[in-house]
């Protein structure tokens, strides 16, 4: 069996033991700041202190706690560097990699999954991983037919565990928030929580995979292995090799980061219109930048892990891009009245049209600009603005609703804007939002 199960107690109390942490620094901050050491020192030694126990935990376990791990990561380009730059190779390795099953545990699924002569459908098979995730581990293989397949095998009892962790992690949501300035940790935890069962079920990712790969079979910008064999727990796809994007983020030449960058651009908003899902997980671990002896423009995008999608039937909802246009052309009362309309802004709440213009307009500015050069410093400096107690985005930011039809598209949209920043990559964003997001092409454009 996993060690997932059977260190159950173990993971809890590793767990358990964060809010412990927390309180102390925090406690230990107030004493430094009632003895006169300026707040926003304070408040980075505590951010440091807080990711460094936050990171050295979550990387010790799988389940939900990677999950976790995994979905934070993108934001660290909204950190203090003096924060970020000491964890950034922590958290780049926790995108791709986590302590692999062992191999009797993997025989032993394969036996269960695929039949008791599970090997005879291979003609190789490596029972050392290439790859390990928060649910499963990644094995590389030959099929019967001599393709080459990455064979997919879910840890046993990761369902509970990732359940475990999430509950956990979802009561001490609050005292992480001073971790990632200006975003609300427990309805990410939540919706993580809700996606549990969707990701565990590897007929469905089968399904939204093959989905993607027919889409996307001879598409000059973007790749996806096709499903090759799915079993319960067991899920067998064409192998892709490729740059990891990780490595392109930490050691890529501009020309190769702005070159991911805009194919990931791309894949966010074509993908939902081409095939009516939303990859909805996109952390660095599951992006490979196909590169080659031709120029940037024509090097690839292979997408991997389509465990969690949203099913999005007519592409992103048509108000999104009408908003976005009615912000960028200034119309405060129409953008105003859209928010409404779609439940950003409850019904009891009176918003000065002017001040929701005010808040949009710095957030949305790559896609007014031919193209837009997306930089940590930009997204920290986007997170302060949001975060400051003081200031009058702050206090509109808390009277904004997210209507539960969005929130994963609103994570999506966020992480691959950090992924983004990042990568420190120029995208002409606003090409992309032209050609596929309905709504955002006005009369004559287009």
């Amino acid at each position: 069996m996993s060690d997932l199960p059977r260190k159950a107690v173990t993971r809890t109390a590793k767990l358990a033991a964060l809010p412990l942490g927390f309180a102390g620094r925090a406690t230990l901050g107030l004493g430094k700041r009632i003895g006169g050491r300026p707040a926003d020192v304070v408040a980075v030694e505590l951010q440091q202190r807080t990711a460094d126990q936050l990171f050295k935990v979550l990387g010790e376990l799988k389940g939900g706690a990677m999950k976790f791990g995994q979905a934070m990561s993108v934001f660290e380009a909204a950190l203090p560097e003096e924060v970020a730059g000491p964890y950034r190779a922590a958290l780049t390795k926790l995108q791709d990699a986590a302590p692999p099953m062992p191999g009797r545990t993997v025989r032993q699924v394969l036996s269960d999954r695929l039949g008791a002569d599970w090997r005879e459908l291979f003609l190789e098979f490596d029972e050392e991983p290439a790859a390990a995730a928060s649910i499963g581990q990644v094995h590389r293989a030959v099929w019967h037919d001599g393709r080459d397949v990455a064979v997919k095998v879910q840890y046993p009892g990761a369902g509970a565990a990732l359940l475990s962790d999430l509950s956990q992690l979802g009561r001490v949501a609050r005292l992480l928030g001073p971790l990632i300035p200006g975003m609300d940790i427990k309805p990410l935890i939540s919706e993580l929580r809700d996606r549990v069962s969707e990701e565990l079920d590897y007929a469905l990712e089968a399904q939204a995979q093959h989905t993607h790969a027919a889409e996307f079979a001879d598409d000059p910008d973007i790749v996806v292995p096709d499903v090759v064999h799915q079993a319960d727990q067991v899920l067998v796809t064409e192998w892709l090799d490729g740059v990891p994007l990780a490595e392109v983020i930490s050691g890529g030449t501009e020309s190769e980061r702005d070159r991911a960058g805009q194919l990931l651009a791309h894949f966010l908003f074509a993908g939902p219109i081409r095939t009516g899902l939303l990859h909805a997980d996109p952390h660095p671990g599951n992006f490979r930048l196909l590169v080659d002896d031709g120029p940037a423009e024509g090097w690839r995008l292979g997408v991997l892990d389509f465990g969690t999608v949203d099913r999005l039937p007519e592409g992103l909802p048509e108000p999104i891009g009408t908003a976005l246009r009615l912000a960028l052309e200034g119309d405060a009362e129409q953008v105003n009245a859209m928010l409404r309309q779609e439940g950003f802004v409850k019904p009891s709440i009176r918003l000065d049209p002017e001040a929701v213009l005010d808040y949009l307009l710095p957030i949305i500015e790559p896609a007014r600009l031919e193209e837009f050069p997306f930089s940590r410093g930009w997204m920290r400096t986007q997170a302060a603005r949001i975060a400051d107690p003081r200031s009058p985005a702050n206090q509109l930011g808390k009277q904004l609703n997210l209507p539960p039809s969005y929130l994963l598209i609103h994570r999506v949209t966020l992480s691959t804007i950090g992924v983004l920043c990042q990568l420190n990559a120029t995208v002409r964003l606003r090409d992309e939002l032209l050609e596929w997001l309905p709504g955002f092409a006005g009369p004559g454009e287009g």
